[in-house]
């Protein structure tokens, strides 16, 4: 790779990502913005969607929730709230946790179960809709 950025990827679980890139597409909450080498700082809160990585072997592409995207001179970091390959991404099995956190929000009890159901919710289905 010619002129190369330094990109780390960062989920509560694990360092998903710490390669030398091309490029990173970042879901930022004012709209997608593409991370070259060279790249002015920026620091930036992330909406959920998905980080679209370039490499020398190909695409990479990862589902986030949400989170922070700190760009310096030392290259690109995502701090996720949650981050998830979409190759790992399993269609029926998705479609099975969004039903079974549908059942999870009718038939909560109280305002705070509800609240967390409806928020999981959300977030497969935002998961869904990235595929």
């Amino acid at each position: 790779m010619a002129d190369t950025l330094n990109f780390e990827l960062v989920s509560p679980e694990k360092l998903l990502l710490s390669e030398e890139v091309a490029s990173v597409t970042v879901p930022g909450t004012e709209g997608d913005f593409t991370v070259f080498a060279q790249h002015a700082p920026v620091l930036s809160t992330m909406r959920p969607g998905v980080v679209d990585v370039q490499k020398d072997s190909g695409e990479e592409r990862i589902f986030v929730r949400g989170g922070f995207a700190e760009v310096n001179p030392a290259g690109l970091t995502i701090l996720a709230e949650e981050a998830i390959p979409m190759a790992d991404l399993d269609r029926d099995r998705l479609a099975q946790h969004i039903q079974d956190a549908q059942e999870d929000v009718d038939d909560a009890q109280d305002e705070e179960k509800k609240r967390l159901a409806q928020e999981t919710l959300d977030h497969l289905k935002q998961l869904e809709m990235a595929l």
